[in-house]
């Protein structure tokens, strides 16, 4: 055996089946789709929803509720953990402050929302578009003073 033996008769890429070539290619006449209907019709593809004509299951589940997604709003979220490890005692937290550091990242129209997960010990003037109550009472025992944006 030669080294150029060793592939012989593999081959890179599967030749593609030639479908209604002939009786003798045993994919003739009807090109395996049957015989009439819509799936031996030329250009139909079957839908992934299709069930085979039963009930389909987004059809079968009740709905109920009401999605809000169009009009949802979108906050950045930051916690006070977060502001107690990236500023100074005495710095004024804004959007503005919060991109350079890296807190807020990408577009969110509606501004930043502080959140309370973690303490805070320094006394720092936050300026957000909201507070939650318990971020305001944390912001304020530290000595800190919490503003909303309007």
């Amino acid at each position: 055996m030669q080294l150029h033996d060793v592939h012989q008769g593999i081959h890179k890429f599967k030749k593609r089946k030639r479908v209604g070539r002939g009786v003798g290619s045993g994919h003739g006449k009807t090109s395996s789709k049957g015989h009439k209907g819509h799936s031996s019709r030329q250009g139909f593809k079957l839908s992934p929803l299709f069930e085979g004509g039963q009930m389909p299951l987004a059809r079968r589940v009740p709905k109920r509720g009401f999605a809000n997604g169009r009009f949802r709003k979108h906050f950045a979220i930051v916690n006070l953990d977060q502001l107690e490890a990236c500023f100074e005692a005495g710095a004024t937290v804004d959007e503005a402050a919060l991109r350079a550091r890296g807190l807020v990242k990408g577009r969110y129209d509606d501004g930043v929302k502080i959140l309370a997960d973690g303490e805070l010990s320094k006394a720092i003037t936050v300026v957000a578009d909201k507070f939650s109550a318990a971020a305001v009472a944390k912001i304020e025992k530290a000595g800190g003073k919490a503003t909303k944006v309007d």
